[in-house]
C-alpha cells in the first residue's frame, strides 16, 4: 500500500480552483474554443473574473486566447492548447479517484452518506 494513498498530488492546483475548473469543463468538448462572451456565461463569471483566470491559465500554456474582429467587433477565441487538455485529462482520472476512495470508505463505513442532503 503507498504510503499516503490519499494525498491525491495529481489534483493539479492551477486547474483545481472552481472558476478555473468550470471554464477547463467548458472548453475541454470544444476543439474550436468559445467567445469570450459565451465562455463569460457559462461560467458564471464577470469579465474581470473571466480575464484573470484566463491570463492564469494562458500563461501556464493550459489555454490559448485569440483576439480578432468579426467585421468591426471584437472577438475573443479561447480553446485549450494540447497540453491544456491532456492536463485536464489527466486531473479528472485523479478526481475519479477521490471519488472512487470516498465510495469505497463510504461502503465500509455505511451510516455515513456520500449523496447531498436532501437526497
Amino acid at each position: 500500500m503507498p504510503e499516503a494513498p490519499f494525498s491525491y498530488q495529481g489534483l493539479d492546483r492551477l486547474i483545481h480552483e472552481k472558476a478555473r475548473l468550470g471554464i477547463m469543463t467548458s472548453l475541454v468538448g470544444r476543439p474550436k474554443g468559445l467567445a469570450f462572451t459565451d465562455l463569460k456565461k457559462l461560467c458564471g463569471l464577470t469579465d474581470g473574473n473571466l480575464s484573470r483566470h484566463l491570463q492564469v491559465l494562458e500563461e501556464a500554456g493550459i489555454v490559448r486566447i485569440e483576439k480578432s474582429f468579426e467585421g468591426k467587433r471584437p472577438l475573443t477565441q479561447c480553446r485549450l492548447t494540447a497540453e491544456g487538455r491532456q492536463r485536464f485529462l489527466d486531473y479528472l482520472a485523479v478526481l475519479e479517484e477521490v471519488v472512487r476512495n470516498a465510495a469505497e470508505a463510504a461502503e465500509l463505513a455505511p451510516d455515513i452518506s456520500l449523496a447531498p442532503k436532501g437526497v
